[in-house]
């Protein structure tokens, strides 16, 4: 008996059938080419639009957002001192890597806990940055620290969930296990790590010795 897999895109496809699949972006934006809908937002809007218009229901195009208004600041020239403001417009190339580094030390990385600390907390100063480069590497380096992952990251979280449950399991045998999971039904498009994921990696394996 042939395991169910996830079929092409087809325009055809009813919304039932639509649901009981993870798409990946690729595949949404080539449904919202033939259902003629906009390919702009993220990846969870592009598949409601997709679902919606499946199902028979009109699709109204996605609301523009108004462009944030950016600083005129010139962080790449600019010469940055511990009370030098942050501001929206904030970039992370050499000048203001270099200004870190000389505060903290050659330890500095430009990590995405800091980077992602900083875009939200303009107004405040490069000294505040400082001391929460200094709090954010702390807690990094906490056996405990685990960062907490987007609820959009199907991906990240099966991955972070199977070796949670196999914690001997490689990373790149995880992948293997996403990848043979991600075709196969995943109700409402969330693919959730089941103990018998595992059976995927035998099967390579089996193929693997078969092969020889």
């Amino acid at each position: 008996m042939t395991e169910d897999l996830r079929p092409p895109v087809d325009l055809e496809m009813s919304h039932s059938e639509f649901e009981r699949w993870y798409w990946p972006v690729a595949a949404l934006k080539s449904f919202c080419d033939g259902l003629n809908l906009s390919k702009a937002g993220r990846k969870a809007e592009l598949r409601a639009r997709v679902s919606q218009a499946l199902s028979g229901d009109e699709v109204e195009p996605p609301k523009l957002r108004a462009p944030e208004a950016r600083d005129s600041f010139d962080w790449k020239r600019a010469e940055l001192s511990r009370e030098t403001q942050i501001t929206n417009s904030i970039t992370f190339g050499p000048n203001v890597r270099a200004f870190f580094k000389a505060q903290i030390g050659a330890r500095f990385v430009c990590h995405s806990d800091f980077m992602d600390w900083v875009k939200v907390n303009a107004g405040l100063t490069l000294q505040d940055a400082v001391e929460a480069w200094k709090l954010l590497e702390d807690r990094h380096h906490d056996p405990g620290f685990r960062r907490e992952i987007a609820e959009c990251n199907n991906y990240l979280q099966y991955l972070r969930d199977i070796r949670d449950a196999n914690p001997k399991l490689s990373l790149d045998d995880a992948k293997q296990c996403w990848d043979q999971k991600k075709i196969r039904p995943a109700r409402g498009g969330i693919v959730i790590y089941e103990e018998s994921d595992l059976r995927f990696l035998s099967a390579a394996h089996d193929l693997e010795q078969s092969a020889l």
